[in-house]
């Protein structure tokens, strides 16, 4: 007799994991399946984490390389990239036994497995041996996330070729390497290897970096990037990329036709990601892709199959963990009865790098799209004393509020800590506030998010520092 659960989850990243809690949290029986030994997802396993632990990492090994200029004199540096790899997998290791921990303190039932639909109502999970288990499920949620795309025709070694994934995993440090997209992905892992002392070249199709942001804050943090050592070729178009026995060749063609070979150790292709909807059944059972393959929903996360949800990267919107962990919130919340919901108004975006940088609502692009008139508030780091005091002073923090309403529209930030300080602007887009009701809330004295209070003051031309 087969297992029956009220709600089955497939996948055991940050959407599924954080709904399978819920849901059970909610009271009703719950399983989650994944298929990758661990939970976690790509984010926990070979993505956010692992990629933020070595962008901690090699950023302390440039900044003790550097304590000289400060007064603080030691020996000679050395990089151990075993030992970091160590360090890395062991942040992976203690998170994904957490995750674990919590399903079975949540009472979820876990399946180690790929889930698949045999039916509507039925699940077909086969472990690493290819032994089947059948569950009954009343409700389904697809939460099975993303992959790496490749170009057409490369296929990914991960090791010479490789994408996020293997650029986690290499043994050595490259001589030089060539990331192929001026992305949030590629940029991250390219500054970790710059920093760790590879030659970084990143090649980009389009004029601008992050395509997306902010251009002000995007035309900023690329110029940041060049004085780090990382070289943009920009407007180039990836011709071909061939192996040989010591080298790749990335074989690129600019936008006047001009051809160039860049000759490297590794090739990182950082193009994007698509849907993760290989070997599911959904064509068995019926359910609806759109044009991209997503999986088509409501504004419920409810598929052409009512008792089957979609959550995550497999549908429209960013492919962000914390998009999808709302998502998996507000989907159990429906399922349970109550009115679960997702602002995408107010979904940040950040990119690690150093410094980091960080975006929430709109950009000023955006606003002129849909003629929307805007004021400006702007604050430089170089003002703030915190940053100063400590040598962390690039970067600024741009608000937009609206020319009549003053409500915030949107803020985009480049300096330190620009992924803790958005909170503070999430938090007052979610509740509607005014660039005034900012610069009306006392911030302490001397920190980084005095910057913010300066930049909503600057809203209405009168910041006092500068």
């Amino acid at each position: 007799m087969a297992d029956k659960f009220q709600v089955v989850v497939i996948g055991g990243g940050p959407g599924g994991y954080v709904c399978a809690i819920r849901l059970a949290q909610l009271g009703l029986k719950t399983a989650c399946i994944e298929s990758r030994g661990s939970l976690g997802g790509t984010c926990l396993n070979i993505g956010c984490i692992p990629s933020k632990s070595l962008l901690n990492l090699s950023e302390e090994f440039h900044k003790v390389q550097n304590l000289s200029n400060k007064g603080i004199e030691i020996g000679e540096v050395k990089l151990n990239l075993s030992k970091m790899m160590k360090s890395k997998d062991k942040a992976v290791t203690i998170l994904t036994k957490g995750v674990e921990f919590l399903l079975k303190k949540n009472k979820v039932t876990y399946f180690k497995g790929l889930g698949s639909f045999k039916s509507q109502n039925e699940i077909s999970i086969k472990d690493d041996k290819n032994k089947e288990t059948i569950i009954q499920s009343e409700k389904t949620i697809i939460a099975t996330g993303s992959i790496p795309v490749s170009l057409p025709g490369i296929d990914f070694d991960e090791k010479k070729i490789v994408s996020s994934t293997g650029a986690l995993k290499l043994e050595k440090v490259p001589k030089k390497m060539v990331v192929v997209g001026g992305g949030y992905i590629g940029l991250e892992m390219g500054s970790v290897w710059s920093r760790l002392g590879a030659e970084v070249h990143v090649v980009e199709f389009l004029d601008h970096i992050t395509p997306g942001m902010d251009k002000e804050i995007s035309n900023e943090f690329m110029k940041i990037l060049k004085k780090q050592g990382i070289k943009f070729h920009m407007q180039h178009k990836v011709e071909k990329i061939k192996k040989n026995n010591s080298a790749v060749i990335v074989s690129t063609k600019d936008k006047d036709k001009n051809l160039t070979d860049f000759e490297c150790d590794v090739v990182l292709i950082s193009v994007g990601r698509k849907p993760n909807t290989i070997g599911l059944n959904l064509d068995k059972i019926g359910v609806q892709l759109d044009e991209k393959n997503r999986v088509k929903t409501n504004k419920n996360f409810q598929t052409n199959i009512n008792n089957i949800y979609a959550i995550g990267d497999v549908i429209t919107g960013p492919m962000l963990a914390h998009k999808a962990e709302d998502e998996g919130i507000a989907v159990a919340e429906i399922i349970a009865g109550q009115s679960g919901h997702v602002n995408y108004d107010t979904i940040p975006g950040v990119v690690y790098t150093t410094p980091e940088v960080a975006s929430i609502g709109k950009t000023e692009e955006q606003l002129k799209e849909k003629n929307i008139q805007y004021k400006i508030g702007k604050f430089s780091f170089m003002a703030n004393s915190r940053a100063k005091a400590i040598d962390d002073a690039e970067g600024f923090v741009k608000i937009l509020a609206d020319e009549k309403t003053d409500k915030v529209l949107g803020a985009h930030l480049i300096g330190p800590h620009a992924g803790e300080l958005i909170a503070e602007i999430g938090i007052a887009m979610e509740f509607g506030a005014s660039s005034e009701d900012i610069a009306r809330t006392c911030h302490a004295h001397p920190t980084f998010s005095e910057a913010v209070k300066e930049a909503a003051l600057s809203v209405d031309k009168r910041a006092i520092h500068s």
